[in-house]
């Protein structure tokens, strides 16, 4: 092995051991560019190592960023954040909430369906995990522990669906692996649909099967309200702009109406009037969404550039060469050599966040899958139902942490290791799924584009 690839293990294995320091990072990946491309120059100046790295060469990290900055996909990442903040601040979920109770609630797991239901629509209108993990904690949570479910029932269902923003389009994370990949948004948006309904019918699903094997664990109210067609009005009322804006930013993507940038715009001005319709918009709501979202957004830029500068030092020093040797040298055929890939990231999920895996490591895996001939939407789509975990497990389980955030004190941290046990199952189930029949992932776009 040459000097210059053992500078670049080097350089990944003290990125993942200075993640637990605590510290900011972006600031590690962008120190750790400079430290190498030092290293690296400097042997080569005492040494005459020649590794082919030098401040020459680090310079061109700003070509890079400028690709990135001039990316019109990206410009879809504020927007689509604006619009989550503002349907958190706009009352919708809570309205949902006191409706869809009157439909499933006489069920038992019924509170718990009622949440994954809700889960689902939020994702499909937010993709921000925090604030949906958050948010179903606050308003289903208590009502769950009320009734007396499982504890490990109820935390786990919240922070299952919570976490199906990532997954389900429209998606900040799909967004950002179409930008690294130069892939469009849209047949990501496209793939991603079935897989991320179809691991939210398997958590519906097996609420109901854990109630009704265990009935004590997610019991039915003993009182409720019967179904009157006046509930259903308010029940179809309640649902409603969800749907509509749904059908707004990912009718007018598929239908080819609008890219994924221009829908974000339809999107965050949805968002902007159902905070009116309920009255919830004033000056206030505005600011603070525009504030929440410039912080979100300048957290996962700077990030853009410390990876940019990472991902550039670790090329030069042949960080991409060592991956591919090392993933065709295993003994096995190509979809073996796949499945290890994802084995590697459901690992690497429980200490790195979706944004580094998807920054860092997508990149320098993805020219490897696709020489071994396997459709690139097709494989981040399987990826992205893969790094669901990476919010599930601990130790750097994000969801797990926003709900443990705002749980009444009752509610400990092992009650949440333990109920997201069988969702992370789930999870793996889903994989299996959408890997042996890929269709699930390709049937949509080729319907969409007569591919």
């Amino acid at each position: 092995m040459e000097y210059s690839q053992v500078l670049a293990i080097l350089m990944f294995v003290l990125f993942i051991a200075l993640l637990f320091t605590g510290f900011p990072v972006a600031w590690v990946l962008g120190g750790l560019a400079v430290i190498f491309t030092f290293i690296a120059w400097a042997s080569d100046q005492l040494f005459g190592s020649f590794t082919g790295v030098d401040w020459a060469f680090a310079s061109g990290m700003v070509d890079r960023m400028w690709d990135v900055m001039k990316n019109w996909v990206l410009v879809a990442l504020p927007m689509f954040i604006f619009m989550g903040i503002m349907l958190d601040r706009s009352g919708i979920a809570e309205q949902m909430m006191s409706n869809f109770v009157k439909l499933f609630g006489r069920l038992r797991g019924g509170m718990a369906i009622v949440v994954a239901v809700i889960g689902i629509l939020l994702a499909a209108s937010t993709g921000i995990v925090g604030a949906s993990v958050t948010l179903l904690a606050l308003l289903g949570l208590p009502a769950m522990l009320a009734l007396n479910y499982d504890r490990g029932l109820a935390t786990g269902t919240t922070a299952a669906v919570g976490t199906l923003g990532i997954l389900i389009p429209p998606s900040i994370m799909l967004v950002v692996m179409a930008d690294r990949l130069a892939l469009s948004a849209g047949d990501l948006f496209l793939g991603a649909l079935i897989p991320g309904l179809l691991l939210g019918t398997l958590y519906i699903v097996y609420i109901l099967i854990y109630a009704s094997l265990r009935p004590h664990a997610a019991p039915a109210p003993s009182a409720s309200a019967s179904l009157t067609a006046l509930a259903l009005w308010g029940i179809a009322k309640a649902a409603l702009p969800a749907f509509v804006l749904i059908l707004a930013v990912l009718g007018s993507i598929f239908a080819g109406i609008a890219t994924p940038t221009e829908a974000s715009g339809i999107g965050a001005l949805g968002a902007m009037l159902i905070a009116l319709a309920n009255g919830k918009l004033d000056w206030g709501v505005v600011r603070d969404a525009c504030w929440q979202t410039s912080k979100t957004s300048a957290f996962i830029f700077g990030i853009f550039v410390g990876a940019t500068a990472f991902s550039l030092v670790l090329r030069g020093l042949g960080g991409d060469e060592v991956i591919e040797a090392g993933l065709k040298a295993l003994p096995f055929e190509k979809d073996g050599i796949v499945i290890a890939v994802l084995f590697l990231v459901f690992l690497l999920g429980f200490f790195l966040d979706w944004i580094e895996i998807t920054l860092i490591v997508l990149p320098l895996i993805a020219p490897v899958v696709k020489n071994l001939g396997f459709d690139l939407v097709w494989f981040c789509v399987v990826l992205a139902v893969v790094l669901q975990t990476s919010f599930l497990t601990p130790p750097v389980g994000f969801s797990l942490f926003y709900l443990k955030g705002v749980a009444p004190k009752e509610v400990t941290i092992q009650h949440i290791y333990r109920g997201i046990i069988p969702f992370n199952v789930l999870i793996l189930v889903c994989i299996a799924l959408v890997y042996v029949w890929k269709d699930l992932v390709l049937w949509l776009p080729s319907v969409a584009y007569g591919r």
